[in-house]
């Protein structure tokens, strides 16, 4: 359906063709999923730094329990959407603007990195006669899966050090307005085995009884952050999210004598399949042996594939129309490599990757973009133009451009007027 989708855009278009997709529907049944087969004591949190686009962020309020943000300006965004909607507030350099906001705009529990932010919150919350519901985010020591990147296990600038947990725990207890009622270990991100993400789960429980007993903490939470991926390699071998629930199962009745709620706070692994990234190819070019496809767009749209230094997954959606009275380049069962348009060599989004055919005005259709795509890329570098950002909603498609919003039928392709075009993308 998505390739029918683009190929239709692009013959409304005389430009090249350049865009982000959302399915709003194919998030919404995901996530669906996700919550229907997690158990009734797990919350499924999104993790906006992964997507902050804010169709998805009201898409997701009405499904996930709530958002993980990781800075005032995602507070923000996420007020802006749902008033009411729990948020866990997380990340290192925390700062007393934010903690305030924080406090301000009720956000539900801080995730405490440090022990002078634990003093700062608490300061805080003393001048403001209030109490501020804390977890103690922890660095392990192990036990933290190989994943593509980790934020524990080894030396990083987040959390407290397993080690130093101790005297976190008894400074927590002496401070009169913060209440420790759990412990945050999100440790890892870009874990794509099921299996060993069961044990850190685990192991998780196993750390937070023991500091619970020998301190007798009253714990209500246990987050046990996000860090599922998705494999960009082979995307047809996923994390196996049954299987790791059965797992999890497991975990939860051998910690039957817990009743704490679990919490997860997934990013990528919640709106990545929803989104896509389209890109006209604007010249094919021969260097030094290799073919170069050449697209509109680039790392300055989807930047994810040059900071892992990977390719990303495509397909082709071949374009018919053909304007100009020269020859199409075009090149068969070649091993290509995909370029951006901008001045650097590191703008590559895919490498060596064999096709069956491509030609210049076809579109490069990457599968997998709907997070850590545009939020993270460098925009404005050499002042290209944005892509389009689209939203599928069932049979229609919604713009939202430069402050500007368009529905449009794409059975007839044809603007929807009558009422508030919000009402088609909830």
């Amino acid at each position: 359906m998505i390739e029918k989708i683009v190929q239709s855009l692009k013959m409304e278009r005389e430009k090249p063709f350049c865009a982000y997709l959302y399915d709003l529907s194919k998030l919404r049944n995901h996530v669906n999923r996700l919550l229907t087969t997690l158990p009734p004591m797990c919350h499924l949190f999104y993790a906006i730094k992964a997507n902050s686009d804010p169709t998805l962020l009201k898409a997701l309020s009405r499904i996930v329990h709530g958002f993980e943000v990781a800075s005032l300006g995602e507070i923000e965004k996420v007020r802006a959407v749902d008033k009411k909607i729990p948020i866990l507030f997380s990340g290192p350099g925390k700062t007393k603007e934010e903690i305030e906001d924080a406090i301000h705009h009720n956000v539900t529990l801080l995730h405490i990195e440090s022990i002078h932010e634990l003093r700062l919150v608490n300061h805080i919350a003393s001048q403001k006669g209030t109490s501020v519901s804390i977890l103690l985010r922890v660095n392990l020591r192990n036990s933290v899966p190989n994943a593509q990147l980790k934020m524990a296990g080894v030396p990083t600038q987040f959390g407290i050090d397993e080690t130093a947990i101790p005297h976190a725990i008894a400074l927590a207890k002496s401070l009169p307005n913060v209440r420790l009622i759990g412990f945050h270990f999100h440790a890892m991100s870009n874990n794509v085995d099921s299996k060993t993400h069961a044990v850190f789960v685990d192991h998780c429980f196993e750390t937070a009884k023991r500091w619970g007993v020998e301190w007798n903490i009253d714990i209500s939470y246990l987050n046990v952050g996000g860090g599922i991926g998705i494999n960009y390699l082979d995307i047809g071998n996923q994390f196996n999210w049954r299987d790791f629930t059965n797992r999890l199962e497991k975990v939860l009745e051998k910690n039957r004598d817990c009743s704490w709620k679990v919490l997860f706070e997934c990013g990528r692994y919640i709106t990545s399949s929803c989104g896509y990234y389209a890109a006209e190819v604007l010249d094919i070019k021969q260097n030094h042996g290799k073919y170069f496809c050449v697209v509109r767009g680039g790392i300055h749209h989807l930047r994810l594939p040059a900071a892992w230094k990977q390719s990303h997954p495509f397909t082709i959606v071949p374009v018919e129309k053909w304007l100009y009275p020269f020859e199409r380049p075009k090149v068969n069962e070649t091993a290509i490599t995909v370029a951006g348009e901008l001045c650097t060599p590191n703008d590559i989004l895919a490498r060596d990757i064999v096709v069956p055919s491509v030609r210049v005005g076809d579109i490069l259709l990457f599968s997998y973009a709907g997070a850590y795509g545009w939020a993270i890329s460098h925009h404005d570098f050499l002042s290209h133009p944005h892509p389009e950002h689209l939203y599928i909603e069932s049979d229609r498609i919604a713009s939202h451009n430069a402050g500007t919003e368009d529905i449009r039928d794409l059975e007839k392709s044809k603007p929807i007027y009558g009422d508030d075009p919000k009402d088609h993308i909830k």
